[in-house]
């Protein structure tokens, strides 16, 4: 397959489930742009490893701290500035597109106040200034186990997308 991907780990993580199925690519992107999302390292990976990474990222900022932790730690444009939404669309999550486009519209409205340095309170505050996200977080919550298998059946119907 490849040697960020390797086929033995896939077939071990599909036996283990969905979220070890698709934790073998994300951590195999992870390797290949040397742990670093920058200028030099994103043209390693193509569109829709980005996405899948994106979607990784995503997961894990929302279930830990919603989108107001994926932005202050700096996931807003990748998220928000690239096709990621409409990919999520074009992979048959019309209703999670949504989501995604709606809390794009909160991030590009207040963008500079959304991203910029905050201390741990001012951090928290956060979570008060910007509740449009929270119906928005409680979506993904409720539905990520669908989401998340939607995912990896796509990936594992265009394999051949997400090896490297």
């Amino acid at each position: 397959m490849s040697k960020w991907v390797e086929e033995i780990k896939l077939q071990q993580a599909a036996t283990e489930g969905m979220d070890a199925f698709l934790k073998v690519f994300t951590d195999g992107y992870w390797r290949c742009i040397d742990g670093e999302l920058t200028a030099g390292t994103m043209p390693r990976l193509t569109g829709s490893q980005h996405v899948l990474l994106g979607y990784s990222i995503l997961h894990e900022e929302l279930m830990d701290g919603g989108f107001c932790q994926l932005i202050q730690n700096g996931y807003g444009p990748y998220i928000f500035d690239n096709p990621f939404a409409k990919a999520m669309r074009l992979w048959g999550m019309k209703e999670f597109s949504k989501v995604i486009y709606k809390a794009k519209e909160v991030y590009d409205e207040h963008k500079a106040d959304l991203t910029r340095e905050r201390t741990d309170e001012e951090f928290m505050a956060m979570y008060e200034l910007y509740p449009q996200f929270d119906d928005l977080e409680d979506y993904f919550i409720e539905n990520e186990e669908q989401i998340t298998a939607t995912i990896a059946c796509y990936v594992d119907e265009h394999i051949e997308e997400f090896i490297i």
